[in-house]
């Protein structure tokens, strides 16, 4: 038998077990109808991307469920993959480009798509090679990208049925245009922050003379972009205006209709607001009513266009700025008013996002929206914890057209061609050009890409080979659970149950388990900018891979953010090297041929009988605390087995057995520390597989592996009464420990320990575990006491008993009396210098309140602890004497 190494160095084994686990192919499962199949798709990150902390945390949490359902006799299947991510991939192509002196326009599409895929090759890899190194054991035989030509196959098939249906439609709509990524992006890609704005009051004359009306607006910019103003019909200050003309002066007095329309809100500013349907979405819809038709007055670059007359070539700054300075020269300025509120920005560039009308491709949402809301009503899904639930249900409930198409070069292009000469659209998966009925023609396929979570929705299913009825996908789908992070509930989450109850007919995965975030140690979000990121790597690299993903499951509970502490991953490191050291006293104990045998509950002592117990208790308490998800409490169920009662109690019971004379109690005791190390193996694996798998090579095993063992069941013959008795000696022994503590008694000094109870099941409790008390409390023998005691004993209460530990076998009086005068000395010179302070009136009077009654309380303290050191001086010169 190989001894394990005297030093827990992870460095030294991770990389290794980690091909030994590829070598041997456990992370790949068999479509095996004999067994459940238990499937998770990991959400993917971004192909160009590095593991950050919550990667760490939520690929922790898939594994340990992967690696419990595997060993609980599941097909497991953890599918891996990463996201083209268009937007963030172009635009750091774009970046590499210019910095050669380049510009994509100037390449041209077909050379700027092997620039992409050859950045992607490039840096591609690196997410799934430090996802190794956290040693997830997900199948990297079904690794899916979302530009592979199977998902690429779906993603097409999915567009056109959606389509075909009538659910896909191209049309002029409101989008969000981001100047600086220059393309459309879905209302989830938008963030609001709250800003510090102003609210313009501008004035507009009648066309017949009669006066002007004052209009209020946030964004003077868009002015030349206005097709009318609105006031609301029950306004009783407008309502003689409505159907009149005003003019906009800046404008060469352009003439626009006063309309009524129950948007505008009658408290707002004056009650009166301008309409520009092309900027802005409210005002579409009312344009939309009022048949104002459009006039979009700036470019994709948010410069102004020559709709907007003297103000063409101007950005938005500019715009409003040389707008409001002519407004003012002209004499139709008002005032101008303070205002917060909530901007639009790019959630990758922070880029401000300017609303404009643009032709777009759109996914009509309210015929998918209302299954995916049944599916939960019904509870066919559920979330965990059950208040994200909301977030799904209002984003449905309120739920716009999606759209899709996106101007970037990087993605799945749209399927969609156009007849030049004709102007027909067609929506294909064959390039309609090599069709003889288009022959002649002028055919171009549409130049845009589709949003990235287009691709992403199709995930649970596109991953295992649909469109086409593969093995894979009749086995492994639905999935189960998918555990993800509250802020994609919308982005993706949403997206794949209404795509999947779309195509598949039947929601996507059983659960969706949220985490939450990693925050720093003071409770911030890390950012690049605060500088307080957390380098899992760098941890994995300094404590090893099972201290990082043991401490960030455990205090962690679904849902909720946790803090990020260096003393924690210390402290699960400590734990990794307490079970090391506890493995290798065991394995030093076990004769080379040792076996494990079955065990004959005959032949147990009583802390055997506790220690086999308790572990049913631990069993138990992990499988369902892992069934909820309450990942967090099984791995402190864990970690307390292992720690106290393992490490702390009964290794120690058992080392006289083991160093004993009696060799058929050291077999048992050899064969119950194997059994009890075994299952803890098997019950910590999941949360720590590396050293778990470490130590079990070393150790008589039965599997080729540990991650193909069986995952403990609770067995209810293997709870034991004894499991009682020994808890209440352990209580006993903890009790005499603190109280020798208090007293400052060496361990060296041991004494007899008088029992006083008058009942005899307690009595029988501690006659038959005294040998334990007697080797774990420091105590000379175990006496039932007589009924008549003297007093010079410390007394110990516990339930239905006192124990009496005789101070004569303590306490050497004479010593005892000296540093008492000591501590007297010590008491009375802080009384004198608390005294000394109380009594300046300079400090009572200058110094904080909070500070003088802290200096009165250890002035009180003080004066009693002098009183008892009196009390406990005077019984100790009787002794003496």
């Amino acid at each position: 038998m190989k001894e394990l190494s005297k030093t827990y160095e992870p460095k030294s084994f991770e990389e290794k077990l980690y091909k030994f686990w590829m070598d041997g192919k456990y992370f790949t499962p068999e479509i095996d109808e004999n067994k459940k199949p238990f499937t998770i798709v990991m959400p993917p990150p971004n192909v160009t991307g590095n593991l950050h902390i919550g990667h760490a945390l939520n690929n922790t949490i898939q594994d340990i469920l992967i690696r419990t359902k595997r060993m609980e006799g599941y097909s497991t299947l953890w599918v891996p993959g990463t996201d083209h991510a268009s937007i963030s991939t172009e635009a750091k192509v774009v970046e590499k480009i210019k910095s050669e002196g380049k510009t994509k326009e100037g390449i041209g599409r077909e050379k700027f798509l092997e620039e992409a895929w050859e950045w992607t090759y490039k840096y591609g890899g690196n997410i799934k090679n430090q996802l190794k190194k956290l040693g997830v054991s997900c199948d990297w035989t079904r690794d899916s990208f979302t530009l592979d030509e199977h998902l690429s196959k779906a993603v097409e098939e999915v567009f056109i049925r959606l389509y075909e249906k009538g659910l896909i439609y191209r049309g002029d709509r409101i989008i969000n245009w981001c100047p600086h990524c220059k393309t459309a992006i879905s209302d989830t890609e938008v963030e609001h922050e709250e800003q510090n704005g102003h609210i313009w009051y501008f004035k507009y004359p009648f066309e017949d003379g009669s006066g002007q009306i004052e209009i209020a607006t946030t964004r003077p910019e868009t002015i030349p972009g206005d097709l009318a103003v609105a006031v609301n019909p029950n306004d009783e200050r407008y309502k003689d205006k409505i159907g009149k003309y005003v003019l906009i002066p800046v404008m060469d007095n352009l003439r626009i209709p006063v309309i009524a329309d129950e948007y505008v809100e009658m408290d707002f500013g004056s009650g009166v607001v301008k309409i520009t349907p092309s900027h802005d979405p409210n005002d579409f819809e009312v344009g939309e009513r009022h048949g104002l038709g459009q006039k979009r007055v700036f470019t994709d670059d948010g410069i102004l266009n020559s709709l907007a007359g003297k103000y063409e070539g101007l950005n938005t700054k500019e715009a409003r700025k040389k707008i409001i300075e002519d407004f003012k020269e002209l004499g139709y300025f008002g005032h101008v008013e303070d205002y917060s509120h909530q901007v639009g920005v790019c959630e990758r560039c922070k880029t401000t996002i300017e609303p404009l009308i643009s032709k777009q491709w759109f996914v009509k949402m309210e015929p998918l929206a209302k299954p995916a809301l049944e599916a939960y009503r019904e509870g066919k899904i559920d979330f965990i914890p059950e208040r994200f639930a909301k977030i799904y249900v209002n984003w449905l409930e309120n739920i716009r057209d999606w759209c899709i198409s996106r101007q970037l070069w990087w993605g799945h292009r749209l399927p969609v061609y156009y007849v030049e000469e004709t102007g027909e659209t067609i929506v294909s998966r064959n390039d309609p050009s090599k069709d003889e009925k288009y022959k002649g023609l002028t055919i171009k396929q549409d130049p845009d890409t589709l949003d990235t979570w287009f691709s992403s929705a199709l995930w649970p299913f596109s991953t295992l080979g649909w469109p086409d009825k593969t093995k894979d996908l009749e086995y492994f789908f639905p999935t189960d659970v998918l555990v993800t992070a509250p802020d994609i509930i919308f982005f993706w989450v949403s997206r794949m149950i209404f795509s999947s109850l779309e195509q598949m007919g039947q929601v996507p995965f059983k659960t969706v388990l949220f985490n939450g975030l990693v925050r720093d140690s003071q409770g911030r979000k890390m950012s690049k900018t605060l500088g307080n990121g957390i380098d899992p790597l760098e941890i994995i690299e300094n404590y090893g891979a099972d201290a990082l993903r043991f401490m960030l499951v455990t205090g962690n509970s679904p849902g909720n953010d946790m803090r990020f502490y260096q003393e924690r991953v210390e402290s699960a490191r400590n734990f990794a090297n307490k079970l090391w050291n506890a493995s290798r006293f065991v394995i030093m104990n076990l004769d080379e041929d040792e076996k494990l045998e079955k065990i004959e509950i005959e032949s147990l002592e009583n802390e055997d009988k506790w220690i086999i117990s308790t572990l049913q208790d631990a069993i138990k308490s992990v499988r369902e605390k892992i069934d909820k998800y309450d990942i967090g409490l099984a791995a402190t169920d864990v970690y307390n087995f292992i720690w106290e009662n393992f490490c702390d109690w009964y290794i120690e019971m058992v080392k006289p057995r083991l160093y004993g004379q009696d060799e058929e109690s050291k077999k048992v005791a050899k064969n119950v520390l194997l059994y009890v190390l075994t299952d803890i193996l098997k019950l910590l694996h999941p949360f720590m597989p590396f050293i778990t798998e470490e130590i079990y090579g070393h150790i008589p095993h039965e599997k080729e592996a540990l991650i193909i063992e069986t995952f403990p069941e609770f067995n209810e013959q293997l709870k034991f009464m004894e499991e009682r008795e020994v808890e209440y000696i352990k209580e006993a022994i903890k009790a005499i420990r603190n109280r020798r503590a208090e007293m400052n008694i060496a361990n060296s000094k041991k004494s007899k320990i008088l029992v006083k109870t008058s009942d005899p099941q307690i009595k029988k409790i501690f006659m038959e575990n005294k040998n334990q008390i007697i080797n774990l409390a420091s105590a000379s023998a175990i006496e039932m006491a007589e009924e008549k005691i003297e007093d010079d004993f410390i007394s110990i209460v516990l339930d239905r008993s006192e124990l009496l530990l005789p101070l004569s076998e303590l306490i050497d009086y004479k010593e005892e009396f000296e540093r008492l005068k000591k501590d007297r000395e010590k008491t009375i010179s802080e009384i004198e210098r608390a005294d000394k302070k109380l009594n300046n009136k300079g400090f009572v009077d200058k110094a904080p309140k909070k500070v003088v009654d802290e200096e009165k309380e250890k002035l009180a303290k003080y004066k009693d602890m002098l009183l008892q050191i009196e009390a406990r001086l005077k019984d100790v010169e009787v002794k003496i004497k």
